[in-house]
């Protein structure tokens, strides 16, 4: 999720919105303190429980990160032709619309198509490098937007300058994460395709390292700064959120591979607990949000509103397994291809890297400061 919203009000919020998505803990612990409470855990784990731990880690990231992306196609596809129409949206929000949803697919899968039908392997396998780099780019801006989240929540609103401070923080932590992982090592798999990484010089890594450190420090001197200022006032569950995804997600997640395995689930929740809020708000303001379902086995989950959010919730994680694993293993079992070329598993690297890399295109419009939707029903 890269959340681009401003700590600036929006114009739609009320003079005193709700100081929370769900409440303190839930806050806390979905939006990244998960990370302060799990991670230390699994670095200390006795070896003769990590195979245990890791296949069960391995279930629940896929329970949890794969509706997350599917939530993203059910809110961006929504109402999509009055979006592509500009109906309520403006120009460039409805230019954003076009090229992440129509003309970024098509692209994608005009590369793919082209790649598996030449054959050619080592093109393919720099779709893996595409992913990896806008993964990186989605943790940073994800965190980020987590916290200008909570600080409108709590009233407690960031200048421009500082938010300058934490996003050139976060592009210069990433950037160097990114390019150390590039020189660990250089050649890899990626669901049986082989690819390889790009040659860094050593001194870009010393210049990428001193860049992160000098910003890291900056950040933290904002903080300490803004913390006097106002009393020891702080939106801490956005800072926590920016601090993890940062640092624990990114920069140091490859000190254990165990933390590899849970970290997309954790980036997850910080999803969720947005999406969950913006859908609840959404079906709260239907005419017919506080009736009771017409069929009786129904009205022990509530409100209709309660059961709307559920059936979201639930086609989201349906639409998570087609896409990572029902349709792509039909279409191997299908669609003929050279296996001994582009390995057995070729629809399946195909929709691993397309359902992330178009996610982040999707977020990056979704979430803009400006769309009149979010404007209406995160804050509520």
């Amino acid at each position: 999720m890269a959340l681009h919203l401003s700590a600036d009000a929006p114009a739609s919020v009320a003079t005193a919105p709700q100081k929370y998505l769900f409440g303190p803990f839930i806050d806390f612990f979905m939006l990244g303190g998960s990370a302060l409470l799990i991670l230390p855990v699994l670095y200390f784990l006795p070896l003769r429980y990590e195979a245990t731990v890791t296949l069960t880690m391995f279930l629940l990231s896929h329970l949890i990160n794969q509706p997350h992306f599917g939530h993203s196609y059910q809110i961006f596809y929504r109402n999509f032709a009055r979006k592509v129409r500009g109906e309520g949206y403006g120009r460039s929000l409805q230019i954003r619309y076009i090229l992440a949803g129509i003309v970024v697919p098509l692209a994608m899968i005009a590369f793919f198509a082209y790649g598996a039908l030449t054959g050619n392997a080592r093109l393919l396998g720099n779709a893996t490098n595409a992913m990896g780099f806008f993964v990186g780019w989605h943790y940073v801006k994800q965190g980020y937007g987590m916290l200008m989240v909570d600080a409108v929540l709590k009233r407690k609103f960031f200048s421009d300058q500082d938010k300058k401070v934490l996003l050139f923080n976060g592009y210069a932590v990433w950037l160097f994460a990114w390019l150390q992982t590039n020189v660990v090592i250089t050649q890899r798999q990626f669901w049986g395709l082989d690819y390889y990484t790009f040659a860094v010089p050593p001194w870009l890594i010393t210049i990428a390292m001193s860049i992160a450190a000098a910003s890291s420090a900056a950040t933290a001197v904002m903080f300490i700064n803004r913390w006097r200022k106002h009393g020891g006032a702080l939106p801490y569950n956005g800072v926590v959120a920016y601090v993890v995804s940062l640092y624990a997600w990114i920069l140091f997640v490859t000190l254990n591979p165990l933390w590899l395995l849970v970290v997309p689930a954790m980036h997850s929740l910080q999803y969720l607990a947005v999406v969950w809020r913006y859908q609840t708000n959404v079906e709260r303001d239907r005419a017919d949000a506080v009736e009771r379902p017409a069929l009786k086995a129904l009205s022990v989950l509530g409100p209709l509103y309660r059961l709307r959010v559920l059936a979201f919730v639930v086609f989201g994680g349906i639409l998570g397994a087609l896409g990572f694993w029902l349709v792509p293993m039909a279409l191997t079992a299908m669609v003929p291809y050279n296996k001994a070329v582009l390995g057995s598993s070729l629809f399946l690297f195909i929709a691993w890297i397309f359902i992330n890399v178009h996610h982040y295109f999707l977020d990056n419009v979704m979430w803009r400061r400006g769309n009149p939707e979010v404007s209406k029903y995160l804050f509520r």
